[in-house]
């Protein structure tokens, strides 16, 4: 069974972004990869969020939430402000200015690297385990940007994320596993299979076995 199968489903790129709990920033964001509208006639959409980030815990607690939908002009350093770090431990908008608005539902929508948002009021919820399926109703929506195209997973991979080096010929090495989402490394020759990495909260399906110089 080749588990890599997976990676050809189309998936999408997407800051979530929710109203704070009080004790942290005021707005807080993360990258998801899953939503999609589920009916037309009420107008509804679903997002799946990993309960590991703080971001999840806030649109559980509010009911609403942004999908500011990434375009191919997103840049590495989004990924890096939304993905990488907690908003438990930063405020994820500060030094942002410029690129983000507030949309009527008083809550921010990224403007950068984006070509369009929705704003989402949850109605019902699913525990998938590691994940929440919220089902929302559309509330507001607006395409910021016609030309550019939305940033798939493939496009992510290939043309934003930073490549890695290979080892240089003759240098001593050693098998490492590398997630493919953020480029954390997991020292060791073999992975847990409950692996969760620390940084973007992807499983241990998401890394590659790789060498790097010791």
């Amino acid at each position: 069974m080749d588990n890599t199968a997976i990676y050809r489903l189309s998936y999408g790129l997407f800051v979530l972004t929710a109203k704070g709990d009080g004790t942290h920033a005021e707005h807080n964001g993360c990258i998801i990869n899953t939503a999609i509208q589920v009916t037309t006639e009420p107008n509804q959409i679903s997002i799946a969020v990993n309960k590991a980030n703080y971001t999840h815990d806030l649109v559980m607690k509010n009911g609403k939430f942004n999908v500011s939908v990434l375009s191919e002009k997103a840049d590495f350093d989004t990924f890096k402000r939304f993905g990488f770090q907690s908003g438990r431990d930063v405020d994820k908008f500060a030094g942002f200015e410029g690129c983000y608005e507030k949309s009527a539902n008083g809550l921010l929508y990224v403007t950068k690297g984006t070509n369009a948002y929705i704003s989402g009021e949850v109605v019902q919820t699913l525990d998938l385990g590691t994940h929440t399926l919220f089902i929302a109703k559309v509330t507001d929506l607006d395409v910021l940007d016609k030309d550019t195209p939305s940033a798939t997973y493939t496009y992510y991979q290939e043309h934003i994320k930073p490549k890695q080096q290979a080892p240089a010929a003759g240098k001593k090495t050693k098998t490492v596993w590398r997630c493919r989402i953020c480029g954390y490394i997991y020292d060791g020759e073999e992975l847990p299979p409950d692996f969760v990495c620390p940084i973007c909260k992807h499983g241990a399906s998401d890394f590659e076995k790789v060498e790097v110089e010791a």
